[in-house]
């Protein structure tokens, strides 16, 4: 098989230039379909990685939420974009010692990746429970469900249009000679507001939207609460946040197409937007760092340096300041939480009712490798 940025000039060569969207669809699908990307020997690392913290207590957030939903049976735990399986483990290993949730639960994870869906295979080989793999959300059994998506919103493909004399034009990848550029489409898009400044990004996830909205139709029909843990801002804001990953290291999203992880910022205020369109209930949105806290995690990191050596101790203590680290390099208040649940569901751990963070126009925010 030809390298995709072979088959990418070919394909612009024959149709023209590709929107940004189609560009990340076509990287990041070649992208999660070829490795693992996760870990030190990889391009990122997720919070799942940094710490069993971390999906131990999303797991006693699910069980909360199942008893104030009235412990429903059969109940769909479902991961979207579940990585090596990490965040799933650690979540039913919390979970091990209630026997009427495990009764209630099988696990379905929504991953489309031959290679994860190995490593999830083995993760989860001791789970206790069945376990079903999902090209979509929408393959999932109906009834109510409890959901996780860590870091999975990020890597949706997004539209981009910069703001011109002309009005906003999209953003688009063409070819200067061999080599992959951006550029602007000669005609405005019809239908956005006049812009502001000149040179201002604007971006439109519109499968974001698609994906949050189906969610919210899911959980208003069938009961439930979804988990949604990324790293973005409360909008509206302008910026380019698009960026790409590899080797732990920042490189030019052009320079080698499916070889790096390709991201942008979630918009969490046009994910609550999207959620309410569909008359689901919106919880927060809180920064990881106060989610984290607000759940125990420092009282679950000193029970497990109880038990731990010094080395092992010092690692507790590392991750923990990793996952709550606040300022601009930190994971505390670069990620945030939001819950989206049933209606019914007046309020679920950690988060507060929905209030808006302060906006941040035209910041750009970036990932920490």
């Amino acid at each position: 098989m030809r390298p995709l940025a072979d088959q990418l000039r070919g394909l612009i060569a024959l149709e023209g230039p590709i929107t940004v969207e189609r560009y990340m669809d076509l990287c990041l699908r070649h992208y999660y379909a070829t490795r693992d990307p996760f870990g030190a020997a990889g391009d990122f690392t997720t919070a799942p990685e940094i710490s069993q913290t971390f999906g131990e207590l999303i797991g006693l957030w699910m069980l909360e939420v199942w008893h104030a939903m009235g412990r429903p049976g059969p109940c769909r735990i479902v991961e979207l974009g579940p990585g090596r399986g990490t965040l799933m483990a650690d979540l039913l290993r919390a979970t091990r010692l209630l026997p009427d949730f495990r009764a209630a639960a099988s696990v379905h994870l929504v991953e489309t990746s031959p290679a994860l869906r190995e490593r999830q295979r083995e993760a989860l080989a001791q789970a206790g429970l069945p376990v079903t793999w999902h090209d979509r959300l929408d393959h999932v059994p109906p009834g109510p469900l409890l959901l996780v998506a860590n870091e999975f919103f990020d890597a949706l493909p997004v539209r981009q249009f910069v703001a011109t004399g002309r009005g906003w034009c999209e953003r688009l990848v063409g070819l200067d000679g061999d080599r992959l550029v951006f550029g602007l489409r000669g005609e405005p898009e019809a239908g956005l507001p006049s812009p502001v400044r000149l040179g201002d990004v604007l971006e439109r996830p519109a499968m974001t939207l698609g994906v949050t909205g189906d969610l919210a139709r899911r959980l208003t029909e069938n009961g439930g609460a979804a988990l949604i843990i990324d790293y973005g801002y409360w909008g509206p804001a302008f910026g380019d946040t698009l960026q790409a990953l590899k080797n732990h290291a920042f490189i030019d999203p052009l320079a080698e197409p499916g070889e790096a992880d390709l991201t942008t910022h979630v918009d969490f205020h046009q994910l609550a937007q999207a959620a309410r369109a569909s008359a689901a209930r919106v919880h927060g949105p809180s920064t990881q760092a106060d989610f984290l806290l607000a759940l125990g995690i420092e009282a679950r990191t000193t029970s497990l340096k109880e038990r731990a050596t010094p080395a092992q101790a010092a690692d507790l203590d590392r991750a923990l300041a990793r996952l709550t680290e606040r300022g601009p390099r930190g994971m505390g208040d670069l990620f945030k939480v939001l819950a989206l649940t049933h209606n019914d569901l007046e309020a679920v751990p950690g988060l507060p009712a929905s209030s808006p963070l302060p906006a941040n126009p035209g910041s750009h925010v970036h990932r920490s490798p």
